[in-house]
């Protein structure tokens, strides 16, 4: 078998109302999706993450210019030389988005071989753990003319009539605004509803030790992100402050990043993205460092239906560390922010039911992709 073409798509479509975190306004939803196409007629495919504020040109143009020519002739079952090759040959100009870019390729990769093989992602990496996963709803964006922490409370309760039994808030609006919302949340959800709230990057480590310390009471599961992803010793001075757990990771990438992470205890939860910390390949090393380490590891997933649905098949590899009788399990980081073609990508294959998301068992990533949604959405940016 080998490859006979790549091909980045570029998806991208403007909001209807846009959306704030701490770090800005998201105006569009958009995504690299990628196309690795075999001669044996097996089209595989993945995602590379595209943050709400990153051009997903960026992602695209490695591919164009760099991977497609690498690794056009290959053969795709060569997916560990291919990373290690795609890596080496962008390490002097490429570093965190070259990563990101990486990622989508390897995912597809994986995805036809997957597909060739007739096995789902997840018993390529050593079988399944779990068959399905608790979902927790990331959402609670700004949005203008809305009226908070009042909005936020509504957004919770529309998650727990839909059966969703954890969520996690965006915060990094200022130490007292977050501690209002956090507050507010939580008396309303009650103490059975597991919380979280993600500040992506706002604060400086003595912000960051008051709200942990002031926001205790409120027992939130994790608070992620408090700090800029370089501030290593920062995270190191905060973690042991408060029962709270410290969460982060989407923003470190690859195994050579993480090692110091994981190797000086600076999280209590590590967060890779599959879609942007390095595919399958990586991520899968980076959760055995993690294992090696007795860290637990919850992965970030923010983008399309394909994103989701390769993340289910990681999730599905990850042991619990460690094992035992009640550990704590992986959950699935379920997307709940507006998004024009996220389930349609995947013709609506992956839904909740009862309270957890069932790990597709299909080939590959375990579903189909819908190539009308794809021609809807994709913009020209090479012609």
């Amino acid at each position: 078998m080998r490859i006979t073409d790549i091909k980045p798509h570029v998806l991208s479509t403007p909001l209807e109302n846009s959306f704030a975190f701490s770090q800005g306004w998201v105006h569009s939803r958009s995504t690299v999706v990628v196309e690795i196409i075999t001669d044996e007629g097996i089209t595989g495919w993945g995602e590379c993450l595209c943050h709400g504020l990153q051009p997903p040109e960026i992602a695209a143009a490695f591919i164009q210019f760099k991977f497609r020519p690498m690794l056009l002739g290959r053969d795709p079952f060569d997916v560990e030389v291919l990373w290690e090759e795609m890596y080496n040959a962008t390490r002097p100009f490429g570093q965190g988005a070259a990563v990101n870019a990486i990622s989508g390729v390897d995912i597809a990769l994986w995805d036809v071989i997957g597909r060739t093989v007739n096995q789902p992602v997840c018993k390529l990496l050593g079988g399944a753990f779990r068959s399905e996963v608790r979902p927790y709803a990331t959402g609670f964006y700004r949005i203008k003319g809305e009226n908070y922490p009042e909005h936020l409370v509504e957004e919770a309760k529309s998650h727990i009539s839909r059966g969703l039994t954890a969520m996690k808030l965006k915060i990094g609006f200022g130490i007292k605004e977050d501690l209002e919302s956090i507050f507010a949340v939580r008396e309303a959800v009650g103490a059975n509803i597991m919380l979280m709230a993600d500040a992506n990057c706002a604060y400086n480590a003595a912000n960051a030790r008051r709200l942990l310390l002031e926001s205790e009471s409120a027992q939130l599961n994790f608070l992620e992100e408090l700090l800029a992803p370089e501030d290593l010793e920062g995270y190191k001075s905060i973690r042991h402050l408060s029962k709270t757990y410290v969460a982060a990771g989407e923003n470190i990438f690859g195994k050579i990043g993480y090692r110091q992470w994981i190797s000086q205890g600076a999280l209590d939860i590590l967060q890779p993205d599959l879609c942007s910390s390095g595919g399958f390949t990586e991520c899968k090393k980076i959760a055995a460092m993690a294992q090696a380490y007795n860290t637990m590891l919850i992965p970030h997933v923010w983008g399309s239906g394909i994103g989701l649905a390769a993340s289910l098949q990681f999730i599905a590899s990850l042991p619990p560390v460690p094992l035992s009788l009640n550990a704590e399990e992986p959950m699935l980081e379920y997307d709940q922010s507006a998004h024009p073609f996220r389930e349609d990508l995947i013709y609506g294959s992956i839904t909740m039911h009862g309270a957890k998301v069932k790990i597709p068992t299909a080939p590959g990533i375990g579903v189909e992709v819908n190539r009308d949604v794809i021609n809807e959405y994709r913009r020209n940016v090479f012609q």
